[in-house]
This record gives C-alpha cells, sequence and structure tokens, in this order.
C-alpha cells in the first residue's frame, strides 16, 4: 500500500501537535492581555508567532506531500487504466451497478 492511501502520519501527527500548541499560546496570550500588558504579553506573542510559522511550514509540507501522493496516485491509476482498458471498463461498470442497486435500494 503506498503513502497515498495510508492513513495519518508522521506529518499529520506534528501538524495536529503544532496546532495544539497554537492554541496553547494564544490562550495564555489572552490571559497575559486580561491581566497586564508587560513582558509576559511579548513574550506571549513571540512564541504565538513562532508556533504559527512552524504551523504554517508543517501545512505547506502536508500540502507538497498530499499533492505529490494524489499526483502518483493519478498517474499508477492511468498507466493502469491504459494497459488495460477493457478491464477498466468492466470494474467501473461493476461498481456502477453496485452503487446504483444500494441507491435504489433506499
Amino acid at each position: 500500500m503506498d503513502q497515498a492511501t495510508q492513513g495519518p502520519g508522521p506529518s499529520e501527527s506534528r501538524l495536529a501537535d503544532d496546532f495544539r500548541a497554537v492554541v496553547s499560546d494564544a490562550e495564555q496570550l489572552l490571559r497575559h492581555v486580561a491581566k497586564e500588558a508587560g513582558d509576559g504579553y511579548n513574550e506571549a506573542r513571540e512564541r504565538l508567532e513562532a508556533s504559527l510559522q512552524t504551523a504554517r511550514e508543517e501545512l505547506a509540507d502536508l500540502q507538497r506531500t498530499t499533492t505529490a501522493g494524489a499526483r502518483r496516485a493519478a498517474s499508477v491509476s492511468d498507466g493502469y487504466v491504459r494497459q488495460h482498458p477493457w478491464e477498466s471498463i468492466a470494474v467501473s461498470a461493476g461498481v456502477g451497478l453496485l452503487l446504483g442497486l444500494l441507491i435504489a435500494r433506499r
């Protein structure tokens, strides 16, 4: 099974962790703003900005990985359909028939 069909991997997990950190830092920033606008505010704001930047970078990496995986999957599918056109038509017709039967039953 290639990476395009697998579940969430390390990238997605890191992205989720980064977003949790962003939320945590944002909550701390709001608490500091509510209490006082001193050094704690600047420190929390800087940490929030750093977390947001990290999250943006992780999201860009995830987007590149996902796009590359989708392109690979499309290329492999296209190659298979070109090599086996009749089998592809038969499988598509079978799937369409099954979906039609399932929809008609409801």
